[in-house]
């Protein structure tokens, strides 16, 4: 008897997570899946139409931003030099 018990609560317990595991989404979840990153990054998009504008960018010409990029770089090469703090207000004494 305690077998029989316990064989239809081994099957009732596999069917119960064979289910939950066979269940399909609801098409509602499914349907909004990634909104919520769409609508952020619209909400983010300053001008919609900016691919379409092929006029250049006013800014920095050629040789200037190729120079603010070398320095760029060149700030990793060597650490920037240290400097001396001064102490205000303290006696210097132990």
């Amino acid at each position: 008897m305690d077998l029989i018990k316990a064989r239809i609560w081994a099957i009732a317990i596999i069917m119960g997570t064979l289910h939950g595991c066979a269940t399909e989404p609801a098409p509602y979840t499914e349907s909004k899946l990634g909104e919520a990153v769409r609508t952020a990054r619209v909400q983010q998009t300053v001008d919609l139409d900016a691919s379409k504008n092929k006029d250049p960018v006013a800014g920095m010409d050629g040789p200037a931003a190729q120079t603010s990029i070398k320095r760029y770089q060149q700030s990793f090469e060597a650490p920037p030099p240290s400097f001396t703090i001064i102490n205000v207000g303290t006696t210097g004494t132990k």
